[in-house]
């Protein structure tokens, strides 16, 4: 696997991959959910982050992650690459290279939020409704090595 920076030709396929990991992952979202936030990924949120993209040794791009102002604003890996620890290095890459240090959860994504767990981050704040105002609370969470350094 290599992780270089996204470009806007990459934009149709990493669309994909975040609709195939999110009706893998999200089982909370509704199905209108899902159709309201896909233009807004597409459309806005690629541009509003620094966004890596994992490809796999055919040249096939199979997770990604964004990151803005120390925030791993998203990391979505595709469903048949879960458990293969790409999600780990892209996490190392995003803090070891993108400086992020802190990352919101969807309070329901148990396995997001143990993933990050994992990966030396714990929870430091909760917030009753997402980012779009709907009722999924998220876990604000940060690195340990930063929260000390607070």
């Amino acid at each position: 696997m290599k992780i270089e920076k996204a470009e806007k030709s990459n934009y149709k396929e990493l669309i994909e991959v975040w609709e195939r990991s999110v009706r893998a992952t999200h089982d909370f979202l509704n199905e209108s959910d899902i159709v309201e936030l896909k233009p807004l990924i597409l459309n806005r949120y690629f541009d509003a982050v620094d966004l890596q993209i994992a490809k796999n040794g055919n040249e096939r791009i199979v997770g990604f992650c964004g990151v803005h102002e120390g925030n791993i604003e998203m990391l979505f890996i595709d469903p048949d690459c879960r458990g293969t620890g790409m999600g780990s290095r892209m996490v190392a890459h995003a803090v070891n290279l993108q400086g992020a240090t802190k990352v919101d959860v969807n309070e329901q994504n148990i396995q997001a939020v143990g993933f990050y767990k994992h990966a030396g981050f714990t929870v430091v704040g909760r917030s009753p409704l997402d980012g779009q105002g709907k009722p999924y609370p998220l876990l604000h969470m940060a690195l340990a090595s930063a929260r000390q350094q607070d």
